[in-house]
């Protein structure tokens, strides 16, 4: 199951995060599954209606979640730590919505307003994505 993790700025455009994420599949090579949020973006007329041009489904991701995994994220922002209190975004939600066994598959890309990384359960190693 691949995971796109997304950050984003309030004023973000759904579009935005439609051209982003399909770039990032792309790159990786992987079938997306799912989009995961922070909870503090959650619930989101922009993102819902991104969810729904990409044809899957949104995982809000818990702050605790989102806690628990910035350790394992290869990419820091100052910004985004001074402003939502991660250092992480994307790269936290994607590992939290891929589940305990998570990985990166996509280390964060940037867009316009807009981060996303892509995480997979390693327990989908030998699976086709």
């Amino acid at each position: 199951m691949i995971i796109a993790g997304i950050g984003c700025r309030p004023d973000a455009a759904a579009e935005a995060v439609v051209r982003l994420v399909r770039r990032s599949t792309g790159v990786a090579g992987q079938k997306l599954d799912a989009i995961a949020v922070p909870y503090f973006r959650y619930p989101n007329a922009m993102l819902a209606l991104a969810s729904k041009q990409l044809g899957v489904e949104i995982i809000c991701i818990s702050a605790n979640a989102l806690a628990a995994r910035q350790a394992e994220c290869p990419t820091r922002s100052e910004l985004a730590l001074r402003k939502t209190g991660y250092a992480s975004v994307a790269e936290g939600c994607a590992l939290a919505g891929a589940g305990t066994n998570s990985v990166l598959v996509l280390h964060r890309q940037d867009g316009d307003g807009v981060t996303c990384a892509l995480a997979k359960c390693a327990t989908d190693e030998g699976k086709k994505s």
